[in-house]
């Protein structure tokens, strides 16, 4: 019961000097971002504002992160190697929030920073055999354990960047998924995780007030990136390693909702033939808005479908087989539901547009051409 409550009082120590500290630096972030020239200016209809405002401000995030990972966790190789990812991850994002860099390079980069990860031992090694029927319950990926764990530490590091769209949207979701495996490490006495998981939502808690709509100043490449490597780093130690039926998916549903929003996009724009890279207002966050949402009802449209989304992993990782499974199916009803809504809502916006554009006149597009 003591150590319970040591380890409790250094999660809670964790997350409140990373907040301190994300909260001070933040002005200092954005006076600096002012300074190098890293403003985000509104010039495609992707954005949401309507004036240059500060990026750059993920620094706060780091920092406070950062000093609170190195006062109460012991560093070891694999923290090391973490932590050495996570400063490359960083200064990618500064030098993108600044001159906006090509996206093969930065994914190379990004590539780069999870090798560090993984050579340090962050390796998905073992996981539960999703297969319940399965006389083998766990799978041992061999060689295919480092460049799957690679694969994951990228796909979440893009998935968290790609969902920065809305004031507060990307740091309160993070923020959400960071508490959920904060719960789950706390259940399964992972204490270290614990820790890292505090110290990163008290970074984003002490940085979200400067970004609720109406932002002060956004996170930027630096801040989004990083911290969906963390998440994907640290999701490796805290629920893969974790020998139960459920822990497979547990990973892919505390991290539903960028997971989900990412692959949605990648299927939507190669079907139109497309990069997977080409950026378009296709989001889910675009998607609520031209729906009639404001942003701040928007953002906690998200906020509330990633709490539940939290909810149930952890409901997951601490229930029986069969509370999990009925969790589960629940979970694929609900989620057919909000695609069909999701899609029906897209139809609707193409007949719409379609509509519009048959009852336009000739004499309309006679001057729309002179306009032109």
């Amino acid at each position: 019961m003591k150590l319970e409550f040591t380890i409790m009082g250094m999660v809670i120590a964790a997350l409140a000097v990373s907040l301190v500290v994300a909260f001070i630096f933040t002005p200092v972030a954005k006076a600096l971002a002012q300074k190098v020239g890293a403003m985000d200016v509104p010039k495609d209809n992707r954005r949401m504002h309507h004036h240059p405002i500060p990026r750059m401000g993920g620094l706060a995030i780091f920092f406070g992160f950062l000093l609170s990972t190195l006062i109460f966790v012991p560093l070891d190789t694999q923290l090391r190697g973490m932590l050495l990812g996570s400063v490359i991850i960083v200064v990618l994002g500064i030098f993108d929030d600044i001159y906006s860099l090509h996206a093969g390079f930065k994914f190379v980069v990004q590539i780069v920073a999870a090798l560090v990860a993984v050579l340090s031992g962050n390796v998905i090694q073992i996981i539960s055999n999703p297969n319940i029927f399965s006389s083998n319950p766990y799978w041992d990926l061999g060689t295919l354990a480092m460049p799957v764990t690679v694969i994951w530490i990228v796909a979440i590091t893009n998935a968290v960047n790609l969902i920065d769209g809305l004031d507060g949207l990307a740091v309160g979701v993070s923020a959400i998924s960071s508490m959920t495996l904060m719960v789950i490490a706390l259940v399964v006495s992972e204490p270290v995780v614990a820790i890292l998981m505090a110290a990163l939502v008290g970074g984003c808690l002490g940085f979200m007030p400067y970004n609720l709509n109406p932002a002060k100043i956004f996170m930027g490449d630096t801040g989004s990136t990083f911290l969906g490597f963390v998440l994907g780093v640290v999701s490796i130690q805290g629920l893969f390693k974790l020998y139960t039926i459920i822990s497979f998916v547990v990973p892919f549903i505390m991290l539903g909702l960028p997971i989900f929003d990412t692959c949605f996009a990648f299927i939507r724009r190669i079907a139109h033939g497309q990069s997977p890279m080409h950026a378009d207002r296709s989001h889910v966050h675009h998607r609520l808005i031209d729906m009639g949402f404001s942003q701040k009802q928007a953002v906690a449209v998200l906020y509330i479908i990633s709490a539940i989304l939290g909810l149930s992993a952890v409901v997951l990782t601490t229930s029986g087989p069969l509370k999990a499974m009925l969790v589960l199916l629940a979970l694929c009803a609900a989620g057919s539901v909000a695609a069909h809504i999701f899609m029906g809502n897209n139809h609707l916006n193409g007949e719409k547009k379609h509509t519009e554009t048959t009852r336009q006149s000739p004499e309309d597009s006679e001057n729309e051409g002179e306009k032109s």
